[in-house]
């Protein structure tokens, strides 16, 4: 008798650090490969980019970093993980066999657990129960809902209708692989993740679904990283192709519904709430370069984080009884792309 493999799981391969090595790592699986990346959520942010390749099937893009020491199993670098019918049968055969593992248990009861060993070669190999591993996003079904308190960041580009007009999509694809691309980097690189993926548009959560005392804080670190980002990619893009662009961030904190929304047929793991609402009113707010955060997100900053936040006058918003106040993060240039009403 042996384990019962009902296919592959993930292939992780190595990529080099930092968000230049990814976007271009990205670029390559899209443009040669033709395939897709999965910016969805899931529980182990720090982890690497994920390629859909295939019906449950992924590619795992890991940045190189240090190896566990000897005799430990090294999960952050290149590694084959195969789903089974039955992790509790996988494990009691791995014993039969007298093969060494280890458990990594995940967060959705003892059917989600993985198991970790090695082959003769040295090798490093997980088996995941089929269907109930949350890294892969087109396996989560049932995960429900839950109310977490966290922090919520749109980003969305400014003068994109304007480039959508200009170029054709095989033009505008490229363009925008690049930006999302870089978005997700500094999203993953500073603890968040992506939940949502729509036009020029992202939405993130940080502490979500796992709660994180420094979740505004790490948003705020993101949002500064994305703007000087964009600003390289807007820079290229004038340069080679006549392009005016620009990114507007807005962020809020505060109770967030996360989980399954949607037909029972295609959930959606996403989040939902009058937190994410207003974080959605802010980034509609904020002009090119510019970042737009609430006060509940200031008053979760220290000294240095708050450093050069600009108080505004509060913003109105349709349906609320007291006004949101904002607070603007200090920027080289601001521009306003926004399509003006006739």
């Amino acid at each position: 008798m042996a384990v019962k493999v009902a296919g592959l799981h993930h292939h992780a391969v190595r990529i080099q650090p930092g968000p230049d090595a990814t976007a271009e790592a990205r670029r390559f699986y899209a443009e040669v490969l033709g395939l897709e990346a999965d910016l969805a959520a899931w529980d182990r942010p720090a982890e690497c980019l994920r390629i859909n390749a295939g019906t449950m099937s992924q590619i795992h893009l890991v940045s190189r970093g240090e190896r566990s020491p000897p005799g430990e199993f090294d999960t952050t670098g290149p590694h084959v993980a195969l789903a089974v019918a039955s992790i509790e049968d996988a494990q009691t055969e791995l014993d039969r066999l007298a093969v060494p593992y280890r458990v990594v248990h995940g967060p959705l009861g003892p059917d989600s657990r993985e198991l970790h060993f090695r082959d003769p070669a040295g090798n490093t190999l997980e088996l995941h129960q089929q269907d109930r591993c949350r890294c892969t996003a087109r396996a989560r079904s049932g995960i429900g809902q839950a109310r977490v308190c966290g922090t919520v960041l749109f980003a969305d580009m400014r003068g994109f209708t304007a480039v959508a007009e200009r170029l054709t999509p095989a033009e505008v694809v490229p363009l925008l692989n690049d930006y999302f691309a870089m978005l997700a980097t500094v999203t993953v690189e500073h603890g968040g993740a992506v939940f949502h993926v729509a036009g020029d548009g992202m939405m993130a959560g940080f502490g979500l679904p796992d709660p994180a005392d420094d979740a505004s804080e790490r948003a705020v670190a993101a949002a500064r990283r994305m703007v000087t980002g964009f600003g390289r990619l807007a820079a290229e893009w004038k340069k080679r192709l006549g392009l005016e662009t620009g990114l507007g961030i807005g962020i809020n904190s505060g109770d967030v519904i996360v989980g399954d929304v949607g037909a029972p047929e295609r959930p959606n793991y996403t989040l939902i709430g009058d937190t994410v609402n207003v974080a959605a009113r802010l980034v509609q707010r904020a002009r090119a370069g510019e970042v737009l955060l609430s006060r509940s997100v200031r008053q979760s900053l220290d000294e240095q984080a708050a450093g050069g936040l600009l108080e505004l006058p509060p913003l109105v918003l349709r349906g609320r009884s007291r006004p949101v106040e904002i607070f603007c993060m200090a920027a080289s240039s601001r521009l306003d792309l926004r399509p003006v009403a006739a």
